[in-house]
């Protein structure tokens, strides 16, 4: 397959989760109606950010996989015969829960999933309180569109996460994310980490010589803690190409469904001119094995 059509989903979400599955099903169904033969979800989109506390009961939102969710998604993929990536809160076993994104095939089937290897714990981002790290590796997932190497969020800061997909034989970088803004920030603060999420990003794309998909939620959602308090999710979302090169970006302010075609076998052009792997110094990298070098 050479062109790709690939759909990216920004939504907004409330408490009510069927709500939320409805409308993420409606706007899946919009998207396939353009063509898209992927559709990439953003991270948690069955509910509102509930990491922004730490509250033992949000763990009735986790879900095992298969279940509920992977159900109503892959009866969709099936349906309409898409490749779909979600993003859910895994219950693995009691007391063990994952950030998990899990890729149905077009056949409604789980052709894999990804559990979040990098947990974040920072003001309004209490993920370590509720998840796991993810114990599947950096393995992309095969599909009958390609070899996805789906991370989520947090992951997307850390090159070594996209360097090991692309090193396993993914054909694209997949991001479902939540990320966003404290309102009490400057608008050049917030400038500066919105351009600092999308330069990594493209980084990756350019190191790797791999198109990436970077899929965020969109909204205000407050804090349960400090009503007044919450954040902002910028929206944004964004496709890249194996350059880095800006395909196409979401609105800001607003849901969004952005297709975008995918040129796949830009990367194996793009490879022969930049040939980074090639010239990789495998034999002098030990110490990056080392959390630090004192």
């Amino acid at each position: 397959m050479t062109m790709l059509k690939t759909a990216l989903i920004q939504q907004r979400c409330t408490s009510n989760r069927d709500e939320n599955l409805a409308n993420t099903a409606q706007m899946i169904r919009q998207a396939a109606a353009s063509g898209a033969e992927l559709i990439v979800l953003q991270e948690l989109h069955t509910s509102t950010y509930f990491c922004q506390v730490e509250s033992p009961p949000l763990f009735d939102l986790a879900e095992p996989i298969p279940g509920p969710s992977t159900e109503i998604v892959g009866k969709l993929a099936g349906e309409l015969g898409v490749v779909i990536v979600a993003s859910l809160f895994e219950r693995r076993a009691a007391g063990l829960y994952h950030n998990t994104a899990v890729v149905l095939e077009k056949d409604g089937s789980i052709a894999g999933m990804y559990r979040k290897m990098h947990i974040p714990d920072d003001p309004g981002f209490y993920e370590k309180f509720y998840f796991t790290p993810g114990d599947l590796g950096f393995n992309p997932i095969k599909t009958s569109v390609g070899t996805l190497g789906v991370l989520v969020c947090w992951d997307q800061w850390y090159p070594e996460a996209a360097r090991m997909m692309a090193l396993a034989g993914a054909d694209l970088l997949i991001y479902p994310t939540a990320i966003g803004w404290d309102r009490n920030d400057s608008a050049e603060e917030q400038q500066r980490q919105y351009d600092a999420w999308v330069t990594v990003q493209r980084g990756h794309a350019i190191a790797n010589g791999l198109p990436i998909l970077a899929v965020n939620r969109v909204g205000f959602e407050c804090s349960q803690d400090h009503p007044d308090g919450g954040i902002e999710f910028w929206g944004g979302s964004f496709a890249a190409g194996p350059q880095g090169e800006m395909l196409a970006e979401a609105s800001h302010e607003s849901e969004d469904i952005i297709v975008i075609d995918i040129d796949c076998a830009r990367s194996e052009q793009v490879r022969r001119i930049w040939p980074f792997l090639r010239d990789r110094r495998i034999d002098a990298y030990d110490e990056i094995l080392k959390r630090y070098r004192d």
